[in-house]
């Protein structure tokens, strides 16, 4: 079967996709509904893509027809030229089928949890934890997606000891998994007066999130506490018990939520943290079978590897797992994420073709 048949299958499975979703039957079924919503949205730019390819070759038929019958030589140049565009059109959207036919992460569409976490570096470590949630915050805005703070522990300088948030919006994951892992700082912290330069880490954790009827948690497994927040926050904060601490007692996973006044509010944001950590570890379950999995990524995706520099006194920042370095750190602390996450993804589609290239060669 070759590249555009496969293509081809999978662009009528998006047709027949569409037409169940909009069975009655399909709507009242939740869980079947938001599976069948989540491969229609990933099936979505292929079928787009085989559009593209039989609109090419549609033109490099009609093109071709035309040379062929053309007793006239201007004639017969121009249908030359568009032979040759269209058949260029063809090639690109082979190539673009083909990397659209390469293994994806099932949760690329799906938003996301992210946990920051102050590391080695004391209080330059946990200022550097808020400097990462800013520049994560401006870089969803633009891109779209909204940002909503689960829940913090800030130090007396503003920073940050660990911080929640989700980013909720489509394909989030997709892009953002790529930031798990240890990112490094290298400049002179606020508190250093003598002027020495520092080295700190913090820890960054990208979960995607799920919904309720895929991780069906007993309540007779969760534990409940609630208490009055705390930290800087106003007139509210000390008087009401809104903040929610979940224990779950099977695996000893406990979240907390306080960023809210309503404690029903902190308890569904608790409730959305413990199914993405649930859920990840089921994952985890799942890709430790097949000792391949996590490689396919960039890097190893494990999260005690080092996987960013941000150098300030060079005004530089390093990918070390692609060898990007980018002289324009003021603008990625800024949200300028862009040509990062580009060139990860990139990366990431070039290692699957060589990988995909050496199982066919086998």
């Amino acid at each position: 079967m070759t590249i555009y048949e496969k293509c081809r299958s999978l662009a009528m499975r998006y047709s027949a996709i569409e037409v169940e979703l909009q069975q009655p039957d399909t709507i009242t079924d939740q869980k079947r509904y938001l599976s069948l919503m989540r491969e229609y949205r990933r099936l979505e730019p292929m079928a787009e893509a085989v559009s593209r390819m039989e609109q090419a070759q549609k033109a490099l038929a009609d093109a071709e027809e035309i040379f062929e019958l053309a007793d006239d030589a201007e004639l017969r140049a121009l249908a030359e030229d568009e032979i040759r565009d269209a058949r260029a059109a063809c090639d690109a959207s082979e190539k673009e089928l083909q990397i659209l036919l390469l293994p994806r992460d099932e949760d690329d569409d799906r938003s996301v949890i992210m946990e920051i976490r102050a590391g080695a570096g004391g209080e330059e470590a946990a200022l550097f934890a808020a400097d990462l949630y800013r520049m994560y915050h401006m870089y969803a805005d633009k891109m779209g997606w909204k940002t909503t703070l689960v829940s913090a522990n800030e130090t007396e300088l503003g920073g940050f000891k660990e911080v929640s948030f989700c980013i909720e919006g489509g394909g989030v994951f997709a892009g953002m998994k790529f930031e798990s892992g240890v990112h490094r700082v290298q400049r002179v912290p606020e508190t250093e007066s003598q002027g020495r330069i520092q080295t700190s880490t913090v820890t960054v954790a990208v979960l995607p999130e799920v919904e309720d009827v895929e991780i069906n948690i007993p309540p007779s497994d969760i534990k409940m506490e609630t208490c009055k927040s705390s930290g800087a926050g106003g007139q509210h904060i000390n008087k009401t018990e809104s903040a929610v601490r979940i224990l779950h007692i099977p695996t000893g996973i406990v979240v907390e939520c306080q960023e809210e006044r309503s404690q029903f509010k902190n308890r569904d944001k608790a409730m959305k943290m413990l199914r993405a950590k649930l859920y990840e570890m089921e994952k985890e379950k799942r890709d430790n079978a097949i000792a391949d999995a996590r490689r396919a990524q960039v890097g190893s995706g494990d999260r005690s590897e080092k996987i960013r520099t941000y150098n300030f006194p060079q005004r530089r920042m390093t990918d070390h797992r692609i060898g990007l370095t980018l002289y324009t750190l003021e603008d990625v602390m800024n949200g300028a994420l862009e040509d990062t996450i580009r060139a990860l993804t990139e990366a990431d589609i070039a290692e699957k073709l060589r990988r995909e290239s050496e199982m066919n060669a086998q």
